[in-house]
């Protein structure tokens, strides 16, 4: 019979523990948490230093009582919960709740379940750290007192289901910030200029104009100033002015912490925050990979450290120098170093536990998204310790000298060329934002100061300003981390949360704030100015990291901020007014009793209701028309959203059409048939009836939405 207990926190978790801790020991899965706050009530006693009032979900007595069980036959009762403030709250509470004998507990951890980090956990256990407990304990109490009172204050004044907590309406303010922004931008016109030249080789390239003929820089406003330019542009003669030729070296980034994984993860493949997170967990806990049975295959995915162990760098670079050579080795060891104060919480970066199991050896025994997120993290630590890319780059600033003998125009021409791939060959970085692509710019050689050039034409363009782009969970968790909202295993809830609040809705991978999530934020950032503004919501993170340094007791972080908070709280309750949304719906009749319909606002944002409430209560979902006909019925094409907020397009005529597509329809018809066109990859399109798969057809102006 097993001597020693071992509690974690999920089963999978447990079975890759077994087999490396053998048969004396008994592993038990708690399934996270076993205690928490009670849904019905606030469970904290503001008049006794904010004392938590705890229970044990009836889903959870169960189990509480099978670990009770077994920790009464247990000489040592070992929690190997998670190695962050989370997991150490988890094997505190394991503790309370089955009343363990605390001579026996000892608690272990391990940033990686390989059999050399389990075993030299287990051979120096430890106490279980009640600074880190506090500090989760103080995160979770916080966010009651203001999700607790602050909630009923929207379910009155606005609609019943809605919820407003600490760190999850900065991010809601962050997503309406920027909606307001982008609805309220006014485009400003501007126009470019490029001339094409050649130099006494034949061979032809662009230059853009910078600098005009008063020594100040190109900026061009209309269309009239563009055309005089290249007018005289037309007439100029042309020299090279000054060559700049040099070697630049491009370094690879650290490794993954929690939030660039999660960035990366949508940059490369659209995974979200939490499939993301979902995904790694498995990789962490362990799989069955083939004749080694389970194994953790990356180390804990929660973390904001950078750093990676000594062992793990130098098979890195053993790896590196047999599979490419020492030309593709950096010289030396990169370390990596944090910013944060609390990295010491999580000590290794995510990594592979070994760079040995290369993806494609054990892609076999992954499924799809186990493979590409456990790829996207061997190579991220790979390139780390490859030689930097080198680029060949060479610019070239041009004089157009005017007819008039005005000071000449100056332009520039730059080019880059990879010289030396280094760490390219392996990873390339993602990119937040769809770059406009670049001219394919030949080599700048044989360009020598002073030599003329041969003017071929000029190519004045115009444009316009653009905003800056909605967030995408990428730039939403980039901005949050560089603002302090939040910690890395918030990231995931967070965003989560907001979209299931319907406060937001993602579409082609953007966040939009939705009206009632526009009416929240708002009224959060009226009566709660101090609470929701975001550099006090970093000031608490940072309040949050003291107490898991143990510089101050936790009870101390809630007596600067419940005090003003409370008098907030009863202020709004008198003064904040209640909203009363109500639009016209122009051409929306009821079909009971023919009056006409008006869009109201509830829990789950718009819906349309009849006028004639309450009376007659004809309600329907509220539908953003995208302007397209359904291909089968001829009905209206609209915006739907599963159970799981994902949005789909489908036939306004369901259920008795039942057209729905997961890609938004494609303004242009097929050229072919005339038929619906549909997004197939990167300037791609296909025939919803199948006759046309090639280009996007040049587009017209899209159609806008419309909602009804």
């Amino acid at each position: 019979m097993a001597s020693k207990l071992v509690i974690v926190e999920s089963p999978a978790k447990a079975r890759t523990l077994q087999k490396i801790l053998g048969p004396s020991f008994l592993l038990k899965a708690s399934l996270g948490h076993v205690r928490d706050l009670p849904k019905s009530a606030l469970g904290v006693d503001v008049e006794k230093d904010f004392a938590p009032k705890y229970v044990i979900p009836k889903a959870k007595l169960a189990i509480v009582q099978e670990i009770k069980k077994a920790a009464a036959k247990a000489a040592t009762i070992f929690l190997a919960t998670d190695p962050d403030r989370e997991g150490e709250a988890i094997a505190w509470h394991l503790a309370e709740a089955a009343a363990l004998d605390r001579s026996r507990i000892r608690r272990v951890v391990f940033h990686e379940i390989t059999d050399e980090a389990v075993k030299q956990a287990f051979q120096h256990p430890r106490d279980v750290d009640m600074n880190l407990v506090d500090a989760q304990q103080a995160r979770r109490i916080l966010d009651r007192l203001v999700g607790y009172q602050i909630s009923p204050l929207l379910w009155r004044k606005v609609a019943k289901g809605l919820s407003a907590g600490r760190v999850q309406t900065a991010a809601l303010r962050m997503i309406v910030d920027r909606e307001r922004e982008v609805r309220g931008f006014v485009r400003q016109e501007y126009w470019t200029i490029e001339v094409e030249l050649a130099g006494e080789s034949g061979q032809a390239f662009r230059a853009n104009l910078f600098s005009l003929t008063d020594g100040t820089r190109a900026e061009i406003a209309e269309k009239a100033a563009a055309d005089l330019h290249a007018s005289e542009l037309e007439r100029a003669a042309y020299k090279v002015s000054k060559v700049t030729r040099k070697d630049v070296s491009r370094n690879p980034s650290p490794p993954f912490i929690t939030s660039t994984m999660q960035q990366e993860a949508w940059r490369h493949m659209r995974f979200s925050a939490e499939h993301t997170m979902s995904v790694a967990q498995q990789l962490y806990e362990g799989l069955p990979v083939g004749e080694e049975g389970a194994v953790g295959l990356i180390t804990y995915m929660r973390t904001d450290s950078p750093h990676v162990a000594a062992s793990a760098v130098t098979e890195t670079r053993e790896f590196i120098r047999a599979k490419y050579g020492d030309e593709f080795l950096h010289a030396t060891r990169r370390n990596f170093t944090s910013r944060s104060k609390m990295a010491q919480e999580a000590h290794e970066a995510i990594r592979p536990t070994s760079v040995m199991r290369e993806p494609d050896r054990i892609k076999t025994y992954l499924d799809r998204d186990q493979f590409r997120l456990y790829e996207l993290i061997w190579k991220r630590m790979v390139a780390t310790q490859m030689a930097s890319a080198v680029f060949d780059t060479s610019t070239v600033e041009v004089e157009a000298q005017t007819v008039q003998g005005k000071a000449p125009y100056l332009l520039r021409a730059s080019t880059s060329t990879l010289k030396f791939p280094g760490f390219l060959t392996l990873y390339r970085e993602g990119k937040d934002e769809a770059e406009e692509e670049e001219r394919v710019q030949p080599a700048l050689a044989g360009l020598h100061q002073g030599a003329p050039l041969k003017y071929l034409g000029v190519y004045p363009e115009q444009r316009f300003t653009e905003p800056l782009p909605r967030y995408t969970e990428a730039t939403l968790i980039k901005i949050m981390e560089q603002k302090g909202i939040g910690r890395p295993s918030t990231y995931a809830p967070i965003i989560s949360t907001i979209q299931k609040r319907d406060y937001v809705i993602k579409k082609q991978g953007r966040f939009y704030a939705e009206d009632i999530g526009m009416i929240v934020s708002d009224l959060m950032v009226k009566h709660f100015p101090d609470i929701f503004d975001l550099s006090f919501t970093a000031l608490m993170e940072d309040k949050l990291d003291e107490i898991a340094r143990g510089e101050q007791p936790w009870a101390g972080a809630f007596k600067s901020f419940y005090a003003p908070f409370s008098k907030a709280v009863q202020k709004a309750t008198t003064t904040m007014e209640k909203v009363k949304f109500v639009e016209e719906a122009p051409g929306e009749i009821c079909p009971q009793c023919g009056k006409p319909m008006v869009i109201r606002l509830g829990r789950f944002g718009k819906f349309l209701a009849c006028s004639a409430y309450p009376e007659c209560k004809t309600t329907r979902p509220w539908m953003t028309k995208t302007g397209l006909r359904c291909p089968e019925c001829g009905g209206n094409i609209v915006e739907r959203r599963s159970k799981k907020k994902k949005l789909f397009y489908g036939c306004a005529n369901y259920p008795n059409c039942k057209f729905v597509t997961s890609r938004k329809p494609l303004a242009q018809p097929c050229p072919v048939c005339g038929s619906l066109l549909l997004p197939a990859g990167r300037d791609k399109a296909k025939c919803w009836r199948g006759d046309y798969d090639g280009p996007v057809p040049s587009a017209e102006p899209e159609l806008a939405a419309t909602k009804s």
